[in-house]
């Protein structure tokens, strides 16, 4: 794959096909990217690398509230599993204010979702997403 970097600590067990690292696994500065949604919370965002940043628009997110957009990414499949979590939040809300997941997968996009789950307050903050791809078998 043309996103990943040899490194020489993973190897494979012949019985099980399973993988183990002696070390951290991951991509390349290359194969990661970062984008800024522009207008709103919901505004689509496109960044083809396999893993990266999407610093969000500061529009309010009502206690309770989730809000949806569209990455689109050339480099996801229908086999593929993202993951993504909540890297920071940028005015100070509650730790564990947020949560964040994948609410659907198509070959070059991905709708990503986030929830607000605090009771009473609504935040308006730049919340920074982190995501990866772990490429399925095309």
């Amino acid at each position: 794959m043309s996103n990943s970097v040899a490194t020489g600590v993973a190897y494979q067990d012949p019985e099980f096909t399973t993988c183990y690292a002696s070390q951290e696994i991951g991509y390349s500065a290359a194969a990661q990217g970062a984008v800024t949604q522009l207008t709103s919370k919901s505004t689509g965002v496109t960044l083809n690398k396999s893993a990266g940043r999407i610093t969000m628009h500061d529009a309010a997110l009502a206690a309770g509230a989730a809000v949806s957009f569209v990455l689109t990414n050339s480099t996801i499949s229908a086999n593929d599993t993202i993951i993504v979590c909540v890297s920071s939040n940028t005015t100070g809300s509650a730790a564990g204010a947020y949560t964040t997941y994948v609410s659907y997968l198509a070959a070059g996009s991905a709708l990503i979702t986030l929830r607000n789950l605090t009771a009473a307050t609504s935040y308006s903050e730049a919340v920074i997403i982190n995501f990866a791809i772990i490429h399925g078998a095309s």
